[in-house]
Parts: C-alpha cells; structure tokens; sequence
C-alpha cells in the first residue's frame, strides 16, 4: 500500500497495524516512496564464540621488536624535502 505524508500522519494508527499484520505500507513524499513503514522485531543474537581464527593467523615472533632503520626514518626525515 502506497499513501502519501499527509495521509500516513492522519492514519498512522491504522497504518501501524497493517504492517504489523505484514501489510507493505510505502509512505510517499510528492508522490516518489520516501519511507517503508515496518513492526518492530526483537533481533536474537547469538552469543560469539572465541578462538573462530585460531591456527589461522600467523604472528612473526619479533613482531613487538622496535625497528631501528625504521625509528630512524622517521624521527630524521623532513617534512617538506628539498626541492632540486
């Protein structure tokens, strides 16, 4: 069902209760679909479960090691170089 603003705010009572019977309600500005009027549902989530990735992932064992060409790289360099 398509109906237009002026109608859905005079109505909306109504309106509500055909979407929640499953009615498609379609609330229309200058006759184009502007919004969907739908129920609300309660989600269900699903409790996560640890360790989905385990035995995928693969750390470098100096992985917390500092870079020192890198330290240095950054903490000499300039912002703006020279130009030539």
């Amino acid at each position: 069902m398509k109906v237009n603003m002026h109608e859905a705010k005079s109505q909306l009572s109504r309106l509500g209760k055909l979407a929640w019977e499953g009615e498609e309600i379609v609330i229309a500005k200058a006759g184009e679909p502007y919004l969907r009027l739908e129920p609300y549902r309660e989600k269900k989530l699903e409790p996560r479960k640890l360790g989905g990735l385990e035995g995928k992932i693969w750390m470098a064992p100096d992985f917390d090691e500092p870079d020192e060409e890198l330290f240095e790289e950054l903490m000499n360099s300039k912002i703006f170089p020279d130009e030539t």
